[in-house]
């Protein structure tokens, strides 16, 4: 029969033992070095306000990992959300004087054209489903539903056991992909 360990919370030692492990942890997810301390520090803030929520069972750390955990996804949630798409920048190029951001709710959502230019648009469409369809599978679909059927963050993520933070990993590398696709098949020529 073996034993429990029961852990105990020292939050005065909070900072010195896992500030800086819950930074990189942070930092590596949100990739904003402000926004991962402002974390890090809700993640101390909310360990304090629960700690009679705190039963022993896991350590010290993995108890202010789960706190952070969430942290991250309410992170996520907010800026994905209609009142924060506006904050979520998408480096699209990155060469010389094209260099720049996308903001998301921007991105550009109708590649069709103008209506004068029926067959220019035909073949724009061509080109751009033939582009998609050369992108790696996980990229593809991730793209498809996100992009093209409309579906939320959320519903995207559970369907596909993915986190907020990997979904826009993969549209921003599905994106660049069919950038250059595209330059490559239908902006030469």
């Amino acid at each position: 029969m073996s034993e429990t360990k029961i852990h105990t919370l020292n939050p005065d030692n909070w900072i010195d033992a896992y500030a800086d492990y819950l930074f990189n942890y942070t930092i590596a997810r949100v990739n904003d070095a402000d926004k991962a301390k402002d974390l890090v520090q809700e993640t101390f803030f909310a360990g304090l306000k629960s700690m009679k929520n705190f039963e022993g069972k896991a350590s010290e750390r993995t108890w202010l990992i789960s706190i952070l955990k969430r942290k991250i996804i309410d992170h996520y949630r907010k800026i994905n959300s209609n009142k924060g798409k506006a904050e979520v920048r998408m480096n699209f190029y990155s060469d010389g004087e094209r260099e720049g951001d996308w903001i998301e709710e921007r991105v550009p959502q109708d590649w069709s054209g103008d209506a004068d230019a029926e067959i220019e648009t035909e073949e724009l469409g061509e080109a751009l489903q033939s582009c998609i369809a050369k992108l790696p599978e996980k990229y593809r679909i991730v793209f498809e539903m996100k992009t093209i059927q409309g579906f939320d963050t959320e519903d995207i993520c559970n369907e596909l056991d993915i986190t907020p933070s990997n979904l826009w990993v993969i549209i921003h590398r599905a994106r660049t992909q069919l950038r250059e696709c595209m330059e490559e098949n239908w902006f030469k020529k």
